[in-house]
């Protein structure tokens, strides 16, 4: 599912919140600016900013569209709960904070490619299984931007992947007011807030400016970790070589890299997924005179399958049968449906990305003199660099595995020479467990270096019996794909699994 999987914030980059100057005028000419082509301002969420030094009673690490999900369902929760004419709550508006290492709201600005798609349909949004009714859907959005009938004229379910970053980033601005971007999360202490509990009654978390180094010091009574997934660069791939690039931050990092689009670079892709090949696609007409490269361990890149029995793998309410089998069934289903989320390409791409290979065939019969090759079968052995001497700065050495599918059997190594590796290869989700360390001897069974932290069908993490209290807790998201499925790091069920966050933690 490339770019429509991971929906957690970063806490730990693109795009600016909210509209300015929308009933002014520019210039000296002081002429009004047409209403239709005026964007509608996001709202203003009923949540409202609190002071570091207050008990919150909630703070959420991370603000992507996971945390996204949960404020939206928080405001329509609060909303739905309103009496009398000026609508105000029936309670107290609960303390909030979202806490998100970037500057501003952004959703997998690495691949805001031109003409990028979303793979799932637009209805599974922040809202819409939760509630079609709420300001937060898709539709709604469209509605207030003035483009709810051109969309319709589209007759399609997958808007571009530029245009539903946009809509995340709209809905995120109704929340400017409790959320603090720039701010690192350093960890979570657990804590008795008024020294008489015998058990744990909140939290202290730490987050630490990513501008100027001060740690701020909140506490909470329930905290929510949706952090993500970190970049996953496999052995023998540098991790700290600049000319090695995520997939995550290709479409900022590789112009900055690579200057002059008019040039003969040398660009080697890693991965047979979507991600892997819509990169290896953009790079053909980005430079238009470099050679590129994909390299996959398997025979070909396979195409994602959603026809509509195996879509609903990902329907919310699957999590429920997931979660409830033995955990040598949950694996067995994992394996089993893997393949309709990782390591796959939509059709569509699979196509066109065939036709330039045909289109290179029918002009040159000898494959390796081809601009754009597929290299299969193979594997990197290890990496040099080569800057100091060679015209290109990384050498790949490559297995080539090629021929024991074949009749001579034999296994060989090249020689790659690249100014850029892009590694499309997937994300590491364990930030939880560093951001926890200090509770570590508060998991069930005692602190042990190879045990995980488990999570109950809410997502509440499960500490020792009886060492929180009941109105304290920590809720993970994004990171419970062994318990809760394949579905856990997607778009497709945050709407409902905002409510259910919601629920668990508010009543």
């Amino acid at each position: 599912m490339a770019a429509d999987k991971d929906m957690n914030g970063t806490n730990g980059t693109n795009g600016t919140n909210g509209i300015n100057g929308i009933n002014g005028t520019n210039g000296t000419t002081k002429k009004a600016v047409p209403e239709s082509l005026i964007p509608s301002p996001p709202g203003r969420s009923v949540l409202r900013s609190t002071d570091p030094e207050e008990l919150h009673d909630l703070i959420c690490i991370g603000f992507g569209p996971a945390s996204l999900a949960i404020a939206t369902a928080l405001h329509d929760s609060i909303i739905s709960k309103t009496s009398g004419a000026d609508g105000s709550p029936h309670e107290k508006t609960p303390r909030v904070a979202f806490l998100e290492r970037q500057p501003q709201f952004a959703w997998h600005a690495g691949m805001l490619l031109p003409g990028a798609k979303m793979q799932i349909s637009f209805l599974k949004d922040m809202a819409t299984f939760r509630d079609p009714r709420s300001e937060f859907t898709f539709l709604n959005y469209l509605h207030r931007r003035k483009r709810l009938v051109p969309f319709v004229n589209l007759s399609t379910f997958l808007p571009l992947r530029a245009e539903y970053d946009d809509y995340l980033r709209w809905c995120a601005g109704w929340f400017d007011d409790v959320v603090s971007y720039g701010q690192e999360v350093v960890d979570i202490v657990p804590e008795k807030l008024n020294g008489e509990q015998e058990k744990i009654n909140g939290f202290t978390v730490r987050s630490r400016n990513v501008k100027t180094g001060e740690i701020t010091t909140r506490k909470a009574r329930h905290v929510v970790i949706a952090v993500g997934g970190k970049p996953k660069i496999p052995q023998p791939l540098p991790s700290n070589n600049p000319h090695v690039i995520h997939s995550s931050r290709y479409s900022m990092a590789i112009p900055a890299l690579l200057k002059d689009k008019s040039k003969n670079y040398r660009v080697a892709v890693v991965g047979a997924g979507q991600s892997a090949a819509e990169i290896f696609n953009d790079l053909h007409s980005r430079y238009p005179n470099s050679n590129t490269s994909l390299i996959i361990r398997g025979s070909a890149l396979r195409p994602s399958d959603d026809s509509p029995f195996v879509n609903e793998i990902f329907d919310p309410d699957r999590v429920d049968d997931y979660y409830h089998q033995p955990q040598d069934i949950r694996t067995e289903a994992i394996a089993l449906d893997r393949s309709t989320n990782y390591g796959v390409v939509r059709i569509e791409l699979l196509e066109h990305i065939y036709t330039d290979m045909y289109m290179q065939r029918l002009r040159e019969p000898d494959e390796e003199a081809w601009q754009h090759r597929i290299l299969n079968h193979r594997s990197i052995n290890s990496v040099e660099d080569v800057s100091a001497s060679g015209a290109h700065p990384l050498r790949l050495r490559v297995q080539n595995s090629t021929g024991v599918f074949k009749k001579n059997g034999v296994m060989r190594e090249e020689i790659l020479d690249v100014d850029a590796v892009v590694v499309a290869t997937g994300y590491v989700r364990d930030a939880h467990e560093q951001m926890l360390r200090h509770a570590d001897h508060m998991k069930p069974g005692g602190s042990k270096a190879d045990k995980k932290w488990a999570v109950s069908r809410d997502y509440r993490v499960r500490f020792e019996q009886g060492a929180v209290a009941d109105d304290a807790g920590v809720w993970l998201q994004g990171c419970n794909e062994q318990t809760h499925g394949l579905s856990d790091t997607l778009l497709s069920i945050l709407a409902v699994r905002g409510a259910e966050i919601v629920e668990s933690i508010f009543g």
